[in-house]
């Protein structure tokens, strides 16, 4: 039987490309008269009932194709017809792009199908076919009126090409690890075929337990590197955009860049499970310090760092757990606080290690935020998560209008 999450791929395969295409059109037809002419408006609607009924043709085609046991909801079709559908599927959506800038959600299903319909020497031109359309889209559309606008089509272009080439080695990976779980599955099986029953039962649970913590601990990487870094480099290039000066712009654009080899650096880190760059040579104090130092130029809010206590070197986890929960408040503080001053506090209390995060901002209920469900890997619940992987706990204080605090208590456990 099919699990849950091979039933929501399939069904985000089937129905997927008819809301991208759908929500698209909307924003699109909203936006018509501000950035289309009357024929391209016309030339848009031809190619959207031919995308329609490419569509269709795709999903009668691939109704009778069998789901695969690698949890992504539909088998690669056999033949020509994968490439065929991706390559006229991607035309379409780059022209339709080219017209209005906002039918890049639609031509973003790119990352999603490539691995599904391409052969796997074809995956990454995909890839980056698709990023191309993006960088467009991203940059203020096709063609770039400037060479302002070409710079940042560049810089987002490389940005969404190694985006998608470290998400997919990421996927590479996890199927590998997949692939290594059911080789010792197998194993399990020839040993325990006496008690088929309690053998089922135990290869179901490692199975599932394995697959999302892996997922899990993934999501929440990605989440924390390369979700913050494009946060970062999109606040950039909006700045760009936004300046006449070309020597402000510069200084904008080179931003971007190192928060951009910064992502793809924490990535690759993340793929290997090793500790994030940042304690790579420094004390969880010294990164902790650069960190909110790096933040308050970014985001323009006066910030300390204040460390209590006596200083003790960190076990590796310990300090990457701290390190990361420290940089997810922040980017919460950033996107939804309006705060003026933040304040963190690291503090050494004998056999525990607290972490605290402050701001003077707007503030919320904690009871009236739903939990996440799913990979856990975001906001409250993903800091939460982590925490408990070691033994710790985080607890929010915040009320409206009465700015927020986030503490964050492990275990001191030393570096070996």
């Amino acid at each position: 039987m099919r699990t849950t999450l091979e039933e929501r791929w399939a069904q985000f395969h089937r129905y997927g490309p008819y809301i991208a295409l759908g929500l698209s059109t909307l924003v699109s037809a909203a936006t018509a008269d501000l950035l289309m002419t009357r024929p391209e408006m016309y030339a848009a609607g031809a190619l959207l009932l031919v995308s329609l009924v490419l569509q269709v043709w795709w999903t009668r085609r691939t109704r009778t194709v069998p789901p695969p046991r690698d949890g992504r909801g539909g088998g690669r079709v056999a033949g020509v017809a994968g490439p065929v559908y991706f390559g006229v599927r991607t035309l379409l959506a780059f022209a339709l792009t080219w017209l209005n800038p906002f039918f890049a959600i639609y031509a973003s299903l790119g990352y999603f199908e490539s691995r599904r319909v391409l052969p796997p020497r074809a995956v990454r031109a995909g890839l980056l076919v698709t990023a191309v359309t993006m960088a467009g889209s991203q940059s203020g559309g096709l063609p770039p009126a400037s060479s302002m606008g070409w710079a940042a089509f560049g810089t987002l272009f490389l940005f969404n090409s190694a985006l998608a080439v470290v998400m997919d080695h990421m996927e590479c990976k996890e199927l590998e690890k997949a692939a290594e779980r059911a080789a010792t599955i197998t194993a399990l099986e020839a040993a325990l075929a006496e008690n088929a029953a309690l053998h089922a039962q135990l290869v179901v649970q490692a199975r599932e337990a394995g697959v999302a913590d892996e997922r899990r601990r993934l999501a929440a990487e990605i989440h924390d590197t390369i979700a913050q870094g494009l946060t970062g480099v999109i606040a950039q290039l909006q700045a760009v955009a936004t300046t006449t000066d070309p020597a402000l712009a510069r200084r904008h654009l080179d931003r971007a860049q190192a928060l951009a080899r910064r992502s793809l650096g924490e990535a690759r880190r993340s793929v290997h499970n090793l500790s994030p760059y940042a304690l790579e040579h420094d004390t969880l104090p010294e990164a902790l310090k650069k960190t909110v130092a790096e933040w308050a130029e970014r985001t323009g809010v006066e910030a300390r760092f204040t460390v209590t206590g006596t200083e003790e070197p960190l076990h590796d986890e310990v300090a990457a757990t701290l390190l990361r929960i420290a940089q997810e408040a922040l980017a919460n503080a950033a996107r939804h606080a309006r705060a003026d001053r933040a304040g963190v506090t690291l503090s050494y209390m004998g056999d525990e290690v607290t972490l605290d995060v402050r701001d003077d901002g707007r503030g919320f209920d904690p009871l009236a935020v739903p939990p996440r469900t799913g990979t856990g890997g975001f906001g409250l619940d993903g800091m939460r998560a982590r925490a408990e992987r070691i033994a710790g706990t985080v607890t929010v204080e915040s009320e409206p209008g009465q700015g927020t605090a986030i503490s964050a208590r492990v275990p001191l456990v030393r570096h070996d």
